[in-house]
């Protein structure tokens, strides 16, 4: 995990040949310098009108933007909104097909951190196709960097209004959980070796956002954790991103079963949160998330008037959304390992 989230920096490795190059024609069309989230600074076009998006976040911060029409490649972990399935495909994140880019004549290439390869960054640059990086932290950077993004893209209008309805969302959410005390949660990210995160990725701040505190302290964002520790930490909430692939649900039970899960309080007394994919994206769609998480950990403060009172935390009568058995993870493994599963 630690990898994908670092290749940015790894040493280059170029793979452009000067032919691909030659085959990647300059427009003549009006650019600006910027610098980007990465703190490079480099010239964009003014109105970009064809974009490779290299990221699953940032294909769907384009579409959240309406902007989609431009976005005429992207990478085959780019899946939603569905219609981004139907975009021409570049190949992996971390191992885009650079013939394929070249193929699309983009304007604008548009990369993540977290989660791309300098390599290609540099490789681009041979081919004279320019990119811009995004670097998001925290939910309220990915709200800011969506509206940087905006401006890149020349729709600055809907860059606006999208991070207006976003911050006013997450200023009602706040409301209503004010002097609610957090939840203590264990955020897995992956089961065998067990993988949560630290309190200095977005992921973390989601959680606080929906009124809870992930329970794992490190240095590392993405860091590997003993059950042992699990145990003498004793989250109060087992918090799960569903997949993708149709499976069915979280063999919860089956957990309860195994040695050491049998021995948290969350499992026997089935306090298990389950939300969407979107929360390992730092898109729009996180403030979806973060407004499903909140009810999971707090459904005494979002019940309607009529229902009778719950008790808190027990959520195995109604997962959220459908998700993959927690003892079948093979593909959600590469998955994570291409496109670092949260970018």
């Amino acid at each position: 995990m630690g990898v994908a989230i670092l290749v940015f920096f790894c040493a280059p490795k170029l793979a452009a040949q000067s032919a691909l190059a030659a085959s990647s024609p300059v427009a003549a069309v009006p650019l600006h310098d910027v610098v980007d989230e990465a703190g490079r600074s480099v010239r964009l076009p003014v109105n970009p009108v064809r974009v490779v998006s290299l990221a699953p976040s940032l294909t769907e911060t384009v579409y959240a933007l309406g902007d989609d029409t431009h976005l005429v490649g992207d990478t085959t972990y780019c899946d939603y909104p569905p219609d981004a399935q139907k975009k021409t495909k570049v190949g992996g994140v971390i191992d885009p097909n650079l013939e394929e880019i070249a193929a699309l004549h983009p304007d604008l290439v548009l990369m993540t951190k977290g989660a791309n390869r300098l390599d290609t960054v540099r490789a681009l640059e041979t081919l004279g196709i320019p990119s811009y990086a995004t670097d998001p932290h925290t939910v309220e950077e990915i709200i800011s960097s969506t509206q940087k993004l905006a401006d890149i893209l020349n729709v600055p209008a809907a860059g606006k209004t999208l991070a207006d309805d976003l911050r006013k969302r997450l200023g009602e959410l706040q409301v209503a959980l004010q002097g609610a005390t957090p939840r203590r949660v264990l955020f897995i990210v992956w089961m065998d070796p067990l993988i949560s995160v630290s309190q200095k990725t977005f992921i973390a701040d989601a959680i606080r956002q929906a009124g809870g505190i992930s329970i794992v302290e490190s240095s590392q964002e993405w860091p590997q954790i003993s059950l042992e520790e699990v145990v003498h930490l004793q989250p109060e909430y087992l918090v799960f991103a569903n997949s993708h692939t149709g499976e069915g649900q979280h063999d919860f039970a089956a957990l309860a079963t195994r040695p050491g899960w049998r021995n948290l309080d969350a499992v026997r007394n089935g306090r298990y949160a389950v939300v969407s994919d979107a929360i390992n994206r730092p898109s729009p769609r996180i403030v979806s998330v973060i407004e499903d998480l909140s009810r999971q950990l707090h459904p005494e403060l979002f019940k309607a008037p009529s229902e009778p009172q719950k008790a808190p935390g027990n959520v195995l009568e109604a997962p959220s959304s459908s998700a993959k058995p927690v003892s079948s993870q093979s593909q959600h493994t590469t998955a994570c390992l291409e496109s670092s599963c949260v970018r």
